[in-house]
């Protein structure tokens, strides 16, 4: 009997790497998610790219950084991507040029500092730019962005 569990334990452990999809999926939405933000910083700055996400974690940091130069603090960065329900302005003091976008399309129309937002809908994702906010900041998109300006 002891030897039959033995055997059984040890083919759960040799068999135990396929199991490990579900992790490396959402390494692979995470990595998609940050190309996508790229896109759209590339897009939208002319120059070096400074993001900065508040509270991000560990996973995130590791992911973003491939792709983005990474600061501590909201002064220091020119993209600003809010993922979570943060106070920005008890966090982002200037308001020197920064872009500021999101993940949560409400947040994107209450508030006149998100100049679009990016978020996930039915597995699917989405990105909403601001006509007027784009104009206010005087930032030319590319003809492949056209079909997500809304106009207010």
């Amino acid at each position: 009997m002891k030897v039959i569990i033995f055997l059984i334990t040890l083919i759960s452990f040799l068999n135990a790497d396929q199991y490990t999809f579900l992790l490396n999926k959402y390494d692979k939405e995470l990595e998609l998610e940050a190309k996508i933000i790229s896109n759209i910083a590339t897009a939208s700055i002319k120059g070096e790219i400074k993001l900065f996400i508040p509270e991000i974690s560990s996973i995130e940091n590791e992911v973003y950084s491939k792709f983005f130069i990474l600061t501590n603090s909201c002064e220091d960065a020119n993209f600003i991507f809010i993922k979570k329900s943060i106070n920005i302005n008890f966090l982002c003091k200037s308001d020197n040029d920064q872009i500021f976008f999101t993940n949560n399309y409400e947040k994107l129309l209450k508030d006149n500092r998100y100049l679009g937002a990016f978020f996930w809908n039915k597995s699917r994702p989405n990105i909403t730019f601001i006509k007027a906010r784009l104009e206010k900041q005087k930032i030319e998109l590319s003809k492949d962005y056209d079909k997500f300006v809304e106009d207010f």
